[in-house]
């Protein structure tokens, strides 16, 4: 019966071997604060979380419909469209959206819009 005890044991070794190297690439979300965020960014942060995120990672682009959203502010125009890459213009494409997206100008005011773009400009 030993035998099989010690079979056992090792095969649930090696299953928490995988588990816990499978986990490894899997990055902790941080907190507003780890981030600095001000309190616009943090409210921007959760419209992000909350309408965005579905289609655009924040940090890449990786298993999503949309591109990253990494550093949007940093080009001088829009990955996809050639747009420049300043508010007024991501503004109206959260409100009326834009060929695959979706307009979210119903659903958002636009303080809400405002705060959402004062979070991405820390991505």
């Amino acid at each position: 019966m030993m035998p099989k005890v010690k079979g056992f044991s090792l095969f649930l070794c090696g299953l928490l071997a995988v588990l816990v190297l499978a986990g490894c690439d899997v990055e902790r979300r941080k907190s507003d604060a780890e981030l600095g965020l001000n309190a616009q960014q943090a409210a921007g942060r959760m419209l992000y979380d909350n309408y965005c995120d579905r289609c655009h990672e924040p940090y890449s682009s990786r298993g999503k419909k949309g591109p990253s959203m990494k550093g949007v502010f940093k080009r001088q125009y829009l990955e996809l469209s050639g747009l420049p890459a300043n508010d007024d213009r991501i503004a109206d494409i959260v409100k009326y959206g834009r060929s695959k997206m979706e307009g979210f100008g119903q659903v958002m005011t636009d303080q809400q819009i405002k705060d959402l773009i004062a979070y991405m400009h820390t991505l």
